[in-house]
């Protein structure tokens, strides 16, 4: 099988290449990636933890799913793709807003992506893929950002970055 290739991105998220996953986070090149939010009818957040042999960040909590669109992919088709891929449901997405950010880990490797964050809504258990994702929960959003104040590093770098800068765009209990 051939590695999965990222879709190479300048600031303005025009595409200017393609390049295997790993390569471009050994080079910490930009990339288009997205992260899905999933919530319930109670305004809780679906987390994933993720696999403990994931090659970065292995047993963290994050978001409902994220990763990178394939060549001619949509953001919502590749979400829509993702969901059902490590999560084992689909559902309807809508894209609210995006943003660069880099994050090195511990393994020399860099994210450095292009970041389109989509929210859907499912109000049942998914099936998860075991190969992916080690375990999940629903959390209200409110937990979600006391824990991941008090707890830091149970939580992914994206998702915290996420949280932090975009909280109002993934907050769907909006007054």
């Amino acid at each position: 099988m051939t590695e999965e290739q990222v879709i190479l991105v300048d600031e303005n998220d025009n595409q200017i290449g393609l390049m295997p996953k790993m390569e471009a986070h050994e080079k910490a090149l930009l990339h288009r990636a997205f992260s899905v939010f999933v919530f319930n009818d109670k305004n809780e957040l679906m987390l994933q933890q993720r696999a403990m042999h994931k090659y970065h960040s292995p047993g963290l909590w994050t978001n409902t799913c994220c990763s990178h669109q394939r060549d001619g992919e949509s953001n919502l088709e590749a979400g829509k793709r993702r969901l059902q891929e490590e999560m084992g449901f689909v559902t309807d997405l809508e894209e609210t807003t995006s943003f660069i950010y880099k994050a090195p880990f511990d393994n020399g490797l860099t994210e450095h992506e292009y970041d389109h964050i989509m929210i859907g809504y499912y109000n049942d258990a998914p099936n998860i893929n075991t190969d992916e994702v080690a375990d999940w929960k629903w959390m209200p959003l409110e937990e979600v950002k006391v824990d991941m104040a008090l707890n830091p590093e149970k939580y992914t770098a994206w998702f915290k970055i996420i949280f932090e800068k975009f909280y109002e765009y993934i907050n769907v209990n909006k007054t």
